[in-house]
């Protein structure tokens, strides 16, 4: 089965009493579809057999493969390669989110992934952490306890909504950061230490162009995106012209 994972809206003052809060985790999107593992496009990850073993025939899961907070790119990685390595898949946890054929609202399917994953010893996955939502001064309590630990937000869910397979405003995004995603057009070169490489990535977004050039590894401003590519860039606010300002390179769309 090809599932459409449920995708989210943001937080724009929405009534969110009740609802259920967990950290939004910087790890890659994975619908565990009873048999294999894949991306949010459908495409396939190539995990060690060991790892797949463990995940429940015919039961379908969403998630994150996740490292750890700060730990996008190395996820990215390890999970793109088409001949798994088992010494960085033993880095990777499976964090479910939902259950998405279970019967019953949200707060019942987590329950029922968590019955599952606790009966079944399944050592590689574990069900995220949620807690219930009071208010807007408790979600930002909540996000601002996470961020300080190095999360990139919160997610909430109305705790007896159904899976929808498309974005839906059951389900919510809460960032002290906004991201998006960009086209690389150019490149700027590198000065000084980055001399010979890549120093900046210029990019359009909604009609504007800026500099992308902070957030690279080595090895990434040695072997940029290519121009045409599309980037994910965090940002935290605009300038009175639109531009993002304090643009930070979190990876290049390529692994979906």
């Amino acid at each position: 089965m090809k599932l459409k994972p449920m995708l989210a809206k943001p937080y724009t003052g929405q009534n969110i009493k009740g609802w259920l809060m967990s950290e939004k985790l910087d790890g890659v999107r994975a619908v565990w579809n009873g048999s294999e593992l894949l991306s949010r496009n459908g495409n396939k990850f190539f995990a060690p057999d060991w790892f797949f073993n463990q995940l429940p025939a015919g039961i379908i899961l969403d998630g994150e493969l996740f490292i750890g907070r700060g730990c996008f790119q190395q996820t990215v990685s390890i999970v793109r390669k088409k001949k798994p390595i088992d010494i960085e898949w033993q880095t990777i946890r499976y964090c479910v989110f939902d259950a998405p054929e279970a019967t019953g609202g949200f707060a019942a399917r987590l329950t029922f992934a968590e019955d599952i994953i606790k009966n079944r010893k399944i050592k590689i996955a574990e069900v995220v952490n949620h807690v219930p939502c009071r208010n807007e001064a408790h979600l930002r309590e909540f996000s601002a306890a996470l961020c300080a630990e190095g999360a990139e937000g919160v997610m909430l869910r109305k705790s007896d909504s159904c899976y929808e397979q498309k974005r839906s405003g059951n389900l919510l995004k809460f960032k002290s950061e906004s991201s998006d995603e960009a086209e690389v057009i150019d490149y700027q070169p590198g000065e000084g230490k980055h001399a010979g490489a890549l120093g900046a990535l210029i990019c359009k977004w909604k009609g504007i162009i800026f500099n992308l050039g902070t957030g690279f590894t080595d090895v990434i401003r040695d072997n940029p995106p290519q121009i045409g590519s599309r980037v994910t860039f965090k940002f935290q606010e605009l300038t009175n012209a639109g531009v993002p300002r304090f643009p930070v390179f979190i990876a290049e769309r390529n692994y979906e």
